[in-house]
């Protein structure tokens, strides 16, 4: 008799990659020749990022060395909600926060993915913040995670506690 395999479908960040990615961005806006006199920061405001620079585009322009950064770390974009740029002063300012877990609704559209199109036999069951995908047969289970891996989501989805 075969026992139920599965894996946990959830959006998760990896914080030191992100501390990371931060840290390399900073050095490069503090070292860039077209960021000179601008006064460019990027820096940790509890769990926000603050970007902060005395244009637009230059405020813009730091989001997108942050955002280079985190590609090159294997860090999602869709982890990352970036607000719009705004003025404070004479300082134009962007406040990012880190989006983790995969809410209710998210988990209900990947759970009827699965039911829609997936293999028969596979059950999926919302745990929190995550998605538990079970089945008897292996096979089954990587045709779900690659069906979820194709489907487009405003989300990031990693696949975890594969047994």
């Amino acid at each position: 008799m075969a026992s139920e395999s599965s894996f946990d479908v959830v959006s998760k960040v990896d914080r030191q990659e992100v501390d990371n990615a931060l840290n390399q961005a900073a050095k490069e806006v503090r070292q860039r020749f077209d960021f000179r006199n601008t006064d460019p920061k990027i820096a940790w405001s509890g769990d926000l990022i603050e970007m902060e620079a005395i244009s637009e585009d230059k405020v813009k322009a730091v989001l997108d060395v942050f955002e280079s950064k985190l590609v090159r770390r294997q860090v999602s974009l869709k982890a990352l909600d970036a607000g719009e740029a705004r003025q404070s002063g004479k300082v134009w300012k962007i406040t990012a926060s880190l989006k983790e877990g995969i809410s209710t609704e998210d988990a209900k559209k990947v759970s009827k993915l699965i039911r829609d199109e997936g293999p028969k036999g596979v059950k999926a069951q919302v745990q929190g913040d995550e998605l538990r995908v079970s089945s008897k047969k292996r096979d089954d289970l990587q045709a779900v995670q690659k069906l979820i891996k194709d489907a487009d989501y405003d989300f990031a989805v990693q696949f975890v506690n594969y047994r």
